[in-house]
């Protein structure tokens, strides 16, 4: 066997990972800078009116969230009109405007990359409405005064 450097070149050792396998839980905040950044650029727009479509015309568009993917390169904008009325179809006429937006808010967003922008609906609200029926339910109250009562019992 030899010996010396030759040796401990051909020896088997465990390589440095040049990327952990840790990865965060949640968006960098970068991405989340970015995506207040656009979200605020789209929110610009649609105030303006500046999109020429019949479904959009006299639509007044809400944008919640946008999701930047980990590159900055694609960015996920979830809107819901006011009222929640026609949202499919608002959100089909977006995309259908997909360059045209992204031409407007390349300049406000000031990056090397003017992200490729995807719409959807907003399903928020929607989820709030839900748990907020769960939490009225008669089950979920019956057990608040149950709860409420075996305080008052403990406390006396």
């Amino acid at each position: 066997m030899p010996s010396g450097f030759a040796a401990y070149k051909r020896e088997e050792r465990p390589r440095a990972m040049k990327h952990p396998a840790h990865r965060p839980a949640g968006p960098s905040q970068r991405m989340l800078r970015v995506g207040e950044l656009v979200r605020h650029a789209l929110a610009q727009l649609f105030a303006r009116a500046e999109i020429e479509d019949d479904q959009l015309q006299g639509a007044v568009i809400t944008v919640p969230e946008v999701r930047m993917s980990p590159d900055l390169r694609v960015a996920n904008a979830y809107v819901m009109p006011l009222g929640g009325e026609r949202a499919g179809e608002i959100v089909a006429a977006l995309n259908r405007h997909q360059r045209f937006i992204r031409g407007r808010i390349a300049p406000e967003i000031d990056l090397k990359f003017a992200p490729e922008i995807r719409f959807f609906v907003d399903q928020t609200f929607e989820e709030f409405g839900k748990i907020d029926a769960l939490l009225k339910s008669e089950r979920v109250q019956r057990d608040l005064i149950r709860d409420d009562n075996d305080d008052d019992k403990d406390s006396g």
